[in-house]
């Protein structure tokens, strides 16, 4: 079986600007106008260049390759033997997830002066020695990252590694039944988010501040939390169940009493769902998860971290 390596990459914010300017000359203008200089887009542009250009390089002879631009990720179809490599910030590994199956990934930091580097793990020279290591039948570990799954009454699905995002469309109140368990309550509130560990360390840590709950997952931890935000005392309306836990074999449901409300993961708002009057729909952990790979191959493993090994 032909190894497969599929490069996904995103414009840089140099590509953006020229693609809406066209001139170098009126891109430096509009940054000099925002009190920014264009040496320093162009830095990362370059950083960002020559990261893939080491990639390419340093994929292994005999294996075939691929280059995929995120906006193209939801028309490709990733193959069992692929290794994904993606070169970028870290939201692009986020956006990633959504389509890969159980191939390994592996997150380049392509502008590291910029990028935080928690998902894009890997220096160029790191993510070439994996694809190295997978190509000579060497063990590499990987964190298996949890997902989050949320489930449509008309059979529509959507999957995502930091968080699922429910609410209105606009900046109305949304209004729905949540059932967790036993418990049911009539909601009105700016929206419901249901976070992964990952999505913990982001929205989730912000949603958390103020709120009388414990720890929030690992990355790796089989749990979810889920938070409602700001949620309405009325009448009609409690505020009883507004955050918590989601252990293992539990789930979220909501019955949707707004006329729609919307159903995206990740911020990605343009690949959301519409849900209308009296539809449901179920939250609870992806059945799969995340294969990233973990640079420091001979490291031990921290306390209360799962860990995996594939094999090349």
């Amino acid at each position: 079986m032909r190894r497969r390596a599929v490069i996904v990459r995103r414009p840089t914010e140099f590509d953006e600007l020229m693609d809406r300017y066209s001139t170098r000359g009126q891109v430096e203008f509009i940054l000099r106008s925002r009190g920014r200089t264009l040496a320093s887009v162009e830095a990362a542009h370059e950083s960002h260049v020559a990261a893939l250009a080491r990639v390419r390089a340093g994929i292994p002879e005999g294996w075939a390759s691929a280059d995929v631009e995120r906006d193209c990720l939801s028309r490709f179809l990733f193959a069992p033997e692929d290794v994904i490599v993606v070169v970028g910030p870290d939201g692009l590994v986020a956006n990633v997830a959504k389509y890969a199956g159980d191939q390994a990934v592996i997150g380049v930091n392509s502008v590291p002066q910029s990028n935080a580097g928690v998902l894009a793990r890997c220096t160029p020279d790191q993510g070439i020695g994996a694809l190295r290591r997978i190509d000579e039948g060497g063990d590499l570990r990987v964190d298996q990252l949890t997902m989050v799954h949320a489930a449509a009454d008309d059979s529509r699905t959507l999957t995502a590694l930091n968080e699922v995002f429910i609410g209105h469309p606009s900046h109305q109140s949304a209004r729905y039944e949540l059932s967790l368990g036993s418990h049911v309550e009539r909601q009105s509130s700016s929206g419901v988010v249901v976070s992964t560990g990952t999505g913990a360390t982001g929205w989730g840590a912000s949603l958390k501040r103020g709120r009388a709950m414990g720890d929030l997952p690992a990355p790796t931890s089989r749990s979810l939390a889920w938070f409602v935000r700001e949620a309405w005392p009325s009448p009609f309306t409690g505020v009883d169940y507004t955050e918590g836990i989601l252990d293992e074999g539990e789930e979220l449901s909501l019955v949707v009493g707004s006329e729609s409300l919307v159903l995206f993961g990740d911020g990605m708002e343009s690949d959301r769902l519409t849900l209308t009057w009296g539809q449901s729909v179920r939250v609870s952990r992806a059945p799969r998860a995340l294969a990233l790979v973990d640079p420091a191959w001979g490291r031990s493993d921290p306390a209360g971290q799962r860990k995996a090994c594939i094999r090349g």
